[in-house]
């Protein structure tokens, strides 16, 4: 009997549409769930993606701003970044926390895995909340044109609220803060 969390798709060929150093697009011949033949894009990503939400001692974050290429507007959101497949992503985290806000951290918790567009692609996010922080100097890439702010969390939590972050590792790192801050579990 076919077990409803069993794979229903089968893959009857496969090749590389595109590929880069940082993704990958496969087109697949597959019967559907349905028995019927179709065919299915998937995009590769090389890199995890590493998001960090920074709360220091009074609840104050930092936000990063920057125009993003794929949606065509400007976007603000916590630190993020790619972590190279094979490589510590927490040792990714730390990275991406000193070159963007040029803070460091002495506590580090992981606080979800998360699949983003997963009808499209297997790219996984890991999102670590960073306490204990000092501050040093920032290193950004040279592609990054970023706009560092520090605000309350509470602020950033409204800016999720109202439409004003839509970017999907910081909504979901947010919401999960706020809820550990509700519950007394930070």
């Amino acid at each position: 009997m076919h077990h409803p969390e069993d794979n229903p798709w089968k893959i009857t060929s496969e090749k590389s549409v595109y590929d880069n150093p940082w993704i990958n697009l496969t087109e697949y011949q597959v019967i559907n769930p349905s028995g019927n033949p179709g065919i299915y894009g998937k995009v590769h990503f090389k890199n995890l993606a590493i998001g960090v939400l920074p709360l220091d001692n009074e609840l104050n974050t930092y936000l990063v701003g920057q125009y993003r290429f794929t949606v065509n507007a400007y976007s603000w959101e916590m630190p993020e970044g790619g972590g190279p497949e094979g490589t510590d992503p927490l040792e990714s985290a730390k990275r991406e926390l000193l070159e963007e806000t040029g803070l460091k951290a002495g506590n580090w918790t992981e606080l979800m895995r998360l699949h983003l567009s997963n009808s499209v692609s297997d790219e996984l996010s890991i999102i670590y909340l960073a306490r204990n922080l000092t501050q040093h100097e920032a290193e950004p890439e040279d592609t990054e044109q970023l706009i560092i702010k520090k605000i309350p969390f509470a602020q950033m939590y409204k800016m999720v609220c109202n439409g004003q972050i839509t970017d999907a590792m910081t909504v979901a790192a947010v919401l999960k803060v706020q809820l550990l801050l509700s519950e007394n579990l930070l």
